[in-house]
């Protein structure tokens, strides 16, 4: 039988939570790595399933990795070799195909099978494509994704959207090539903007940090160097959701304001208004709760969009806060045709939920929830059902919460801390 969570729900929850480091970061990071001519020490690496699964990957290719404390990574990749990547190890994580880039750039071939990860929707990597063969790549696309490239030489890039991944495969590629690369429409998430700041540590020349078209100087020695993962601006946003549907008291330490200023805004539509005050997020009881109409009092509409929009992966707990405000309001679901399915689930449990399409779901709310069994779809649905199961009346048992785990450090511990009653078993 696989883990589940048995929850009790309707409990007030209260103290100071720090979220951990940005998964989003920690794996793109982890797989430049294979670019640096000396040690790494990496700090704030959240110790979950989807990174302890990219280390197997970098182990498999002879890459030294080794957990120095319970969030800090020493690797060391001079010995790495041009192994083809494990097939089923790929098949656990989407990030697997981050070993494009940098495989490409220093053994200039690799062999990648179809991505895993999360089934909410296509998720394409022609933009993938599109931008290592730019840089120089031949690519053959079959059973498996073949890239070779005797050499890579940078080019002026226009990314056919700005995808995250599609960005970060091209950035590490780039700074391997010979020559100056441009990317534009490239991603610019505190992800990403990480993934940057750590490749310039190691040596590397990248302009336009945070903005949407970035400069790489290509070609330059790539050395060892030590740095610290930001703070995951996602699980901070489910911090807000869990503190709301609660109506409880949290504080959050550790936050980079100016990554949270889409989802401020989009949480505060639902009546929900935390408080910056430093580095920390206050979020005090008794919010309103009181979804804002628009202008003229048409229905509300939250959603989401390319950074500095409201992040997709915060879809799922925002269609959940707002079954406990007051009001109407159409989440719009613009990025994943399949991420709203979950919303049957919470219509079992009691919210008032009208899924219109793929894309797009009414929420009345608020709606008194039932305690309920239910599964884990994915890592942002599965959170959302875990403050599903806090909301409601009663006891939950979720299960499938290997994919809530994939993305969440040991979030039921840290939730009881809080005040959760909340039991994980095997």
């Amino acid at each position: 039988m696989s883990p589940s969570f048995v929850v009790e729900g309707g409990q007030r929850l209260s103290g100071t939570v720090r979220p951990a480091g940005n998964k989003n970061a920690a794996l793109p990071i982890l797989a430049a790595t294979l670019l640096a001519d000396g040690p790494v020490i990496l700090h704030n690496v959240p110790h979950i399933r989807d990174v302890e699964t990219m280390l197997d990957l970098l182990r498999g290719l002879n890459v030294r990795a080794e957990w120095t404390d319970q969030h800090a990574l020493e690797l060391d990749a001079r010995a790495a070799t041009a192994a083809d990547p494990d097939p089923e190890l790929c098949g656990r994580i989407r990030a697997s195909i981050l070993l494009a880039g940098p495989m490409l750039a220093r053994f200039g071939r690799v062999r990648l099978p179809p991505p895993g990860g999360d089934v909410i929707g296509r998720r394409r990597i022609d933009t993938h494509l599109l931008a290592l063969g730019r840089l120089g790549a031949e690519i053959n696309v079959g059973a498996t994704y073949d890239f070779e490239a005797k050499r890579l030489a940078g080019d002026d890039i226009f990314l056919d959207e700005a995808s995250v991944t599609g960005t970060e495969n091209a950035l590490m590629a780039a700074v391997g090539a010979s020559g100056k690369t441009v990317l534009r429409n490239a991603a610019s998430e505190p992800h990403v903007q990480d993934l940057s700041r750590f490749l310039v540590a190691m040596g590397a020349s990248i302009e336009g940090i945070g903005t949407n078209a970035l400069t790489i100087e290509g070609g330059r020695p790539l050395g060892g160097a030590e740095f610290t993962i930001g703070p995951d601006h996602i699980e901070i946003g489910s911090f807000i959701g869990l503190a709301a549907v609660t109506d409880s008291a949290i504080t959050i330490e550790g936050v980079r304001p100016d990554d949270l200023r889409a989802t401020l805004v989009g949480f505060g539509r639902l009546g929900v208004e935390p408080r910056v005050d430093g580095d920390r997020l206050v979020i005090a009881q008794g919010q309103p709760r009181r979804i804002a109409s628009d202008l003229g009092g048409h229905v509300a509409k939250l959603e989401d969009a390319v950074w500095p929009g409201f992040p997709a992966d915060l879809m799922s707990i925002a269609a959940v806060t707002a079954t406990q405000c007051d009001g109407l309001i159409l989440i719009h679901e613009k990025l994943f045709e399949s991420r709203l399915f979950f919303v049957d689930k919470l219509i079992g449990m009691g919210a008032r939920i009208v899924l219109c399409d793929p894309h797009r779901a009414v929420v009345a709310g608020p709606s008194q929830l039932r305690g309920g069994r239910v599964e884990s779809p994915d890592i942002r649905a599965g959170m959302a059902m875990l403050l599903a199961a806090l909301a409601a009346d009663g006891q939950s048992t979720i299960h499938n919460i290997g994919q809530i785990e994939r993305g969440y450090e040991k979030i039921h511990e840290r939730l009881s801390a809080l005040g959760a009653k909340i039991e994980r078993g095997e």
